[in-house]
């Protein structure tokens, strides 16, 4: 693979999957982490990404505040969001991880909407904020620089401590096999935590992240009620999830 389509692959996984590991890459494009590393820091100096030890990330993970045209496949995540919207009703107590497809959906939600939205995210924090008529906890303790989201044992103590109506988790990557993975171990906790924690759990990804798999499994398919894409829910490509016991939308 020449270097100009070894870094437009690296850019698309960061730009799909918001961090990507070194070790991943080298093994998807079968060259070594020295090449990968070197790779990793020219897109670095040209500002298409930010290097970190053992990988990169996007420049999203930069930024509290998401403008909207700057986000990936940002139409196909609006359309996700207001799907996502139609499940939440008056009084729920609603759960959510980060990402920029629950700031889609949390810019979506109907200004007489009257509900109580729980996070550790700190963008997604900010954008509940400025709802008038949602009540806000965020979840505390260390804050992770790299996703701008708290992260550590009393986070997870008090996740646990919840029982949410809702969850919707912003999802990196899934597939039949692995159910729902990741790549930031803190991150993984979280969620976990977040699943149990809920009455009912939905995922919310573009269909371009389905069939996808990163290091770190969350859950297994079968704790996942819900999976919220811009698919149609007749989309052959959803058949799959839906004969694994998944509602789509």
């Amino acid at each position: 693979m020449l270097k100009k389509e070894r870094q437009a692959y690296i850019l698309h996984q960061v730009n799909l999957h918001n961090k990507v590991l070194s070790a991943s890459l080298s093994n998807e494009m079968k060259v070594s982490e020295d090449t990968i590393r070197r790779d990793l820091y020219e897109l670095a100096d040209e500002g298409k990404l930010i290097k970190v030890h053992g990988g990169a990330l996007s420049h999203s993970f930069n930024e509290v505040h998401f403008p909207s045209n700057g986000v990936y496949s940002q139409n196909k995540k609006n359309k996700i969001a207001q799907k996502a919207v139609s499940l939440i009703s008056n009084g729920m107590f609603v759960l959510t991880s980060g990402g920029t497809t629950i700031l889609e959906m949390a810019r979506s939600l109907p200004p007489q909407l009257k509900a109580t939205f729980i996070s550790g995210s700190i963008p997604a924090i900010l954008e509940y904020m400025h709802h008038p008529n949602i009540e806000v906890i965020l979840i505390g303790d260390k804050v992770s620089k790299n996703s701008k989201i708290t992260v550590g044992l009393e986070a997870i103590a008090k996740i646990r401590q919840m029982q949410a109506d809702l969850c919707f988790l912003g999802t990196n990557a899934i597939d039949l096999q692995h159910g729902i993975t990741e790549n930031d171990w803190d991150v993984v906790q979280l969620k976990r935590a977040m699943i149990e924690s809920c009455k009912k759990v939905v995922c919310l990804t573009i269909s371009e992240k389905m069939n996808t798999t990163q290091p770190i499994q969350i859950c297994e398919l079968n704790k996942i009620h819900t999976l919220i894409t811009e698919l149609e829910p007749t989309d052959p490509k959803l058949k799959p999830y839906v004969e694994a016991g998944i509602e789509v939308l």
